[in-house]
């Protein structure tokens, strides 16, 4: 098997650009992943794998072998240097692959639980919402303007492979996203809002939350028919909007377990 060592190969140079560029994912419609799990993940949910990258070290890896015969095809082989070159972490761990981005678009009105992000600018946060999203069966995500990239390295790690898991959409319009929707639309404010844990979360829920330093947009925050607080008897004045987030998904999964589905309340 031949072994690719030159960064000036097409593919290469192709493979950094993918990585790095937003608009090339967008464009092509294709994504760089790295590491065991999140290949495991994309195949696990059905993902397309257009090619299989392995490190010339990673070859001889039995996990990374198994990965290489669910894909079915053989994985073209770089040398490590030029793995590491086009790889977003430090210690790679020698397996790679260039994805499709699923298809996955919907209609907000047809979800039973979606979150509506607004400026969120951080690809981690992004990703550890995502991460909590589908951890707490919250299905659906809508990426609004000024929002990370869902599928950025960074966003791709923190999500730890829940982008396989959900359906995630963008919109200009995130004030038409939302009246879509059409259910119940929780926004989190820092203080007097309803305390989360008595608002009823059992129906169908939108969350609406905003970026880490501006917060929800005041039309989108009018749009919203419920503004809940998370209590906070520590002396932080306000979380992270990952943090919060997971807070309020926790919340709703725990009032449905006492209390039946979402989807049975319609």
């Amino acid at each position: 098997m031949s072994i690719i060592g030159s960064r000036q190969n097409p593919r290469v140079r192709r493979w950094r650009k993918l990585g790095e560029s937003r608009r090339a994912r967008r464009i092509e419609r294709r994504a760089m992943i790295e590491g065991l799990h999140l290949v495991a993940a994309c195949l696990d949910g059905g993902g397309r794998l257009q090619t299989l990258i392995v490190s010339e070290s990673g070859q001889s890896k039995r996990e990374i072998a198994a990965l290489a015969a669910r894909h079915g095809r053989p994985p073209i082989v770089l040398s490590d240097s030029l793995f590491a070159a086009i790889v977003d972490t430090e210690t790679p761990v020698g397996v790679a692959a260039e994805i499709d981005l699923p298809e996955r678009s919907f209609d907000p009105r047809d979800s039973t639980a979606c979150v509506f992000l607004d400026g969120v600018q951080d690809s981690g946060n992004v990703g550890a919402i995502l991460r909590s999203a589908a951890a707490f069966a919250v299905t659906d995500v809508v990426l609004g303007a000024g929002c990370a990239d869902a599928w950025s390295p960074r966003a791709l790690r923190a999500g730890m492979g829940a982008q396989f898991a959900l359906r995630i959409a963008s919109s200009a319009d995130l004030i038409q996203a939302v009246a879509r929707f059409g259910g119940t639309l929780i926004c989190t404010v820092a203080r007097d809002g309803l305390p989360l844990e008595q608002a009823d979360l059992r129906g169908r829920v939108g969350w609406i939350f905003g970026g880490e330093g501006q917060g929800v947009s005041p039309a989108l925050a009018a749009a919203a028919t419920q503004g809940v607080t998370i209590p906070m008897p520590g002396s932080g004045e306000s979380l992270n909007v990952a943090a919060a987030a997971a807070i309020c998904f926790y919340e709703r999964a725990r009032q449905l377990g006492a209390s039946g589905s979402a989807a049975s309340r319609g």
